[in-house]
């Protein structure tokens, strides 16, 4: 199988990924929190884009089973060098071909909505794919709400191949592609100083829900 520019940026870029240390530690470590208080010990969790695992590695013992997926196998390859429970399953698999296993309680997606080719098309899968009452719990780069001074650097790099392709939808885009998909967004909150860069949960209704 021939892979995309994508895939090649990311399998090209994943040692430096893996080596680069957090920017912000007790951010992560509280929306880690928040994550960890969704989640239940019975739940069967998927995760988009999982990079090198170190947010699966750190959640799936809140879980039955915690699978983790991304379309790099270089990531893949330097997620499973690490030590892990045995309820944590690695596996190379794009946005789009994920869903083995599934319908799952909760789906994750931690800064990846932005990289997807169609994220209205991406929500209505993963939508598709969650149990009734499931959730989506996401964190996603909004670059439309960058200013235009922040958003020209980032062009810049990609120019060169040193920065991937992203979509440039806004927080509303974002909000309302999630809607739109048939979501009840519960919470959205920031952690770590980027308002870019919201943390949302998003619940898919039960039936009973929708019949009242």
């Amino acid at each position: 199988m021939s892979l995309s520019k994508q895939q090649k940026f990311w399998n090209r870029i994943a040692e430096r990924y893996a080596a680069r240390p957090l920017k912000d530690v007790a951010a992560y470590d509280a929306m880690i929190g928040d994550v960890s208080s969704h989640l239940k010990p019975a739940d069967h969790v998927l995760e988009l884009g999982c990079g090198t695992g170190g947010t699966a590695i750190r959640l799936a013992p809140c879980v039955s089973h915690w699978t983790a997926t991304d379309f790099s196998a270089e990531m893949i390859r330097i997620a499973r060098s690490k030590p892990a429970g045995d309820n944590l399953t690695f596996k190379v698999a794009d946005a789009e071909n994920a869903y083995d296993g599934g319908p799952f309680d909760v789906i994750c997606a931690f800064n990846v909505l932005h990289l997807v080719e169609n994220q209205p098309a991406a929500l209505a899968q993963i939508f598709a794919n969650l149990k009734p009452g499931g959730l989506l719990i996401s964190k996603t780069w909004c670059f439309a709400d960058l200013s235009f001074k922040f958003r020209l650097p980032f062009r810049a790099l990609q120019s060169v191949g040193l920065f991937p392709a992203v979509k440039p939808h806004s927080i509303s885009d974002l909000r309302q592609s999630m809607t739109d998909a048939g979501f009840e967004i519960t919470d959205e909150r920031l952690f770590g100083k980027h308002p870019q860069n919201p943390y949302i949960v998003a619940r898919k209704p039960e039936p009973q829900d929708l019949a009242s």
